[in-house]
């Protein structure tokens, strides 16, 4: 009778220790930690990590009536893209996370969405702007970005009402998906206002002295040049234009001016240089996420890790955000199910409104556009947010 006793109280005990074990939700994130794209990749852990500390700060995700943590999963891919696929399929079959916050760029999260189609993982791409991603037919990746044309378009327009009729235009873009992506798209934007496109060529991932190209570049006179590109090909880029003494009448480099270390690398080299990206801290969202406001985000950002946040880390947190409202509308973890909420989607956050194509590409909100005035980055376009006009 006693031995019975016994067993009963440790059944009751053992079931009580494993209710009070809080479920947890474990989010995989193969990121270029190190390597070329480090600066990108650095940026979204930072958006990543401040989400899921928020998260977990107010109890967890819930799921039903159940709150799980959130458990984020890092794999360093070396900025190789290759690499990224590896540890994606290593993430998901190996370390048995639920869901995949993708690397950074349209090329590596292109790659990487085959493993998370194959294994059905809902595939949350922060960092893709090109058509090609979504165009394959997946139903499992979601991008927080609008198609590159959302940025050219209003570059174009811009650059039209200062530069004179059938302006000169070269075009300088990295030799990868998304900067050879918007370079064709800046093409066309160009060409429809009327433009010339004097120059149009590709440089090497990984180059590092592109002064031949600039004096071929300065040869073809430009009035407006564009540099397509990450944070450390555009400063390098910037540079060098200096020691061939090209200018143009307009420099527009996407994506690297984004970055305080743009400026801060280059000082007054940065004057003037436009850029389009899409999000800025001095955005008003209204949201329906954890976060509740961009001005709350700001702050939230600001006090974690003493500086205004860039459009990588908002996005990066962006990832949470509609991962978390999917989950809990939902109500289950299933993957599928979660699958289903994404597509269907439309949510106010502290980033703009978030809904999906049928592609899984986000069209909701509009891009700012932005120059470098005075060492600040200063917003132009929309008006509804602009703090300054376009010199």
């Amino acid at each position: 009778m006693k031995l019975r006793i016994l067993t009963a109280l440790l059944s009751l005990s053992l079931l009580a220790g494993t209710a009070g074990a809080q479920a947890v939700i474990r989010i995989g994130a193969p990121l270029p930690m190190t390597g070329g794209l480090s600066p990108e990749g650095q940026r979204l852990k930072q958006g990543h990590d401040l989400w899921a500390e928020t998260v977990n700060k107010a109890g967890g995700i819930l799921v039903g009536r159940n709150r799980h943590k959130v458990e984020m999963v890092y794999a360093d891919y070396q900025s190789n893209t290759p690499r990224a696929v590896q540890l994606a399929d290593k993430l998901i079959t190996q370390d048995k996370v639920d869901y995949i916050f993708s690397p950074f760029g349209s090329g590596a999260t292109k790659a990487v969405s085959a493993v998370t189609e194959k294994n059905e993982v809902p595939n949350i791409a922060a960092t893709a702007s090109s058509v090609e991603v979504f165009n394959q037919g997946h139903k499992y990746i979601f991008g927080l970005f609008t198609p590159n044309d959302s940025l050219t378009e209003p570059l174009a327009e811009l650059a039209r009402a200062r530069l004179p009729a059938g302006a000169r235009v070269a075009v300088l873009a990295r030799n990868d998906l998304f900067p050879s992506a918007l370079a064709a798209e800046l093409e066309k934007s160009a060409r429809k206002r009327g433009f010339q496109l004097v120059y149009n060529e590709k440089y090497a991932i990984g180059a590092m002295d592109h002064s031949g190209t600039l004096v071929q570049v300065k040869a073809a006179r430009p009035d407006w040049l564009v540099v397509t590109g990450y944070t450390n090909d555009v400063i390098l880029v910037r540079k060098q234009m200096q020691d061939a003494g090209l200018s143009a009448a307009l420099v527009t480099m996407v994506i690297g001016p984004s970055y305080r270390e743009f400026t801060e690398s280059i000082g007054a080299l940065a004057e003037g240089v436009t850029s389009a990206v899409w999000w800025h801290p001095v955005a008003r969202y209204t949201g329906q996420d954890v976060f509740g406001s961009t001005e709350k985000y700001v702050a939230a950002f600001r006090q974690k890790y003493g500086t205004d946040p860039d459009y990588a880390n908002a996005v990066g947190s962006l990832a949470g955000s509609v991962l978390q409202a999917a989950i809990e509308k939902a109500g289950t973890t299933e993957r599928k199910a979660v699958r289903d909420q994404l597509a269907r989607m439309n949510l106010n956050t502290f980033f703009g409104p978030v809904a999906f194509d049928a592609n899984g590409m986000v069209n909701s909100y509009v891009p700012p556009v932005f120059q470098i005035q005075g060492g600040r980055s200063v917003v132009v376009y929309p008006a509804s947010i602009a703090t300054g006009t376009l010199k």
